[in-house]
């Protein structure tokens, strides 16, 4: 079973080799932008070139956005590919942000081309170092779940990790839905020049989402559709 492996963060981004190491023991390729593209979306191009740079036998940087990877990656470097796993990204990726994210978009691509897929992000308190190894260790508990779950045509998987201290418990895996509330829409204005400084620790949450989920330390997992 071939894994594709992409993120939004970057082919360099330490996320990636995160994921890498959470499956250990798969058949993998990565196919991931060769620059940042987060907060991308599900933007793609179709109005110039795509560059591909292989890396080595099973890497390939590609210049585009997170979309555009798991078209190529789909469709020209390992048509038989059973998933498309998207992350580990470094921020969390929840509720609303799935329309903005482009780790989310990697894996809605994916879903559309009948391709299941996956999204992982780590969520982030304040200004702490993240905890890589941590997330590894998480992701690789979520997916021995997920891989083992039927799948809807249609649907993929949106995975936020908490952002635990030493002390603190295991988290638990915990299947919800996806807050609909919005993020804040808060900008200092200097010169008529606005710039963005919601925080997003103080967004707003409904009861038992994946805001709620993922903020309070537990891993939130959503089914999200196409």
């Amino acid at each position: 079973m071939t894994f594709i492996l992409t993120n939004d963060d970057g082919i360099d981004a330490p996320g990636i080799q995160a994921l890498l190491k959470a499956v250990e023991g798969y058949e993998t390729i990565i196919a991931a932008p060769k620059d940042h593209q987060s907060g991308c979306g599900h933007q793609v191009t179709t109005t110039h070139s795509i560059p591909l740079l292989q890396r080595s036998e099973r890497e390939y940087a590609i210049g585009g956005t997170p979309a555009d990877c798991s078209r190529i990656a789909l469709t020209h470097i390992c048509k038989g590919a059973k998933y498309v796993l998207s992350g580990i990204n470094a921020g969390g990726n929840l509720g609303v942000d799935a329309y903005i994210s482009g780790t989310v978009a990697a894996v809605r691509e994916a879903a559309m081309l009948g391709v299941p897929g996956i999204a992982i992000s780590h969520y982030r308190k304040g200004k702490l170092n993240y905890n890589w190894d941590a997330a590894s260790k998480f992701t690789t508990k979520v997916l021995e779940e997920l891989l083992n779950s039927s799948w809807e045509p249609g649907t993929f998987w949106n995975v936020n990790l908490p952002h635990l201290q030493p002390e603190e418990p295991e988290p638990e895996i915990i299947f919800c839905q996806p807050c609909t509330k919005p993020l804040p829409v808060n900008y200092r204005i200097e010169n008529n020049e606005f710039y963005y400084v919601g925080d997003y620790s103080k967004r707003e949450r409904t009861k038992g989402s994946d805001v709620e989920v993922c903020f309070s330390g537990n891993i939130a997992v959503t089914q999200l559709r196409v």
